[in-house]
Formats: C-alpha cells, structure tokens, sequence
C-alpha cells in the first residue's frame, strides 16, 4: 500500500508543480509522477536541513514541502534540458 500511496502522493504534487510552473516540455503522466516523487524526496530532504520539518504522511505539510521539491526539481530540469 506504501508505494500506491507515493505513486498517487507523487502525481498530486507533479500536477500542481506543473501547474505553477507551466512550460513547453512534453511530458506524460509517468514523467508526472515520477516528478512528484523525485520532487518530495528533494523537498524533504531540504525541509529537515533547514528544520520546516519532513514528508511524515499523507498531510498538507507534506504537500506543499513535495510541491516545492517538485518545483525545484523542474527548474533545475529546464535549465538543464535548455
């Protein structure tokens, strides 16, 4: 049930990244997922450095921290990509 729950957790905070940040690249619902999850870990990890606090469950904290992450993950991307 643990890996469900990333995939569908992974594809809210994709969506909403790529909402916010709306771009050229054609990226399908795997890619999606797969930036949200990626994102999470990444927003997680910065979140415990500076001391926000960490992904601990299916919670808007966690959220927002994983759509951050995503974020980041997608600008980082794009400028790679470029």
């Amino acid at each position: 049930m643990g890996i469900l729950i990333w995939i569908v957790f992974g594809l809210i905070a994709g969506v909403i990244a790529k909402f916010i940040m709306p771009g050229r690249e054609n990226s399908g619902f795997v890619m999606t997922i797969v930036l949200g999850i990626i994102g999470a870990v990444v927003g997680g990890y910065l979140a415990s450095l500076v001391g926000i606090g960490n992904i601990s469950g299916f919670n808007v904290q966690s959220m927002v921290i994983a759509v951050v992450g995503a974020i980041i993950v997608l600008f980082i991307y794009r400028k790679i990509a470029r």
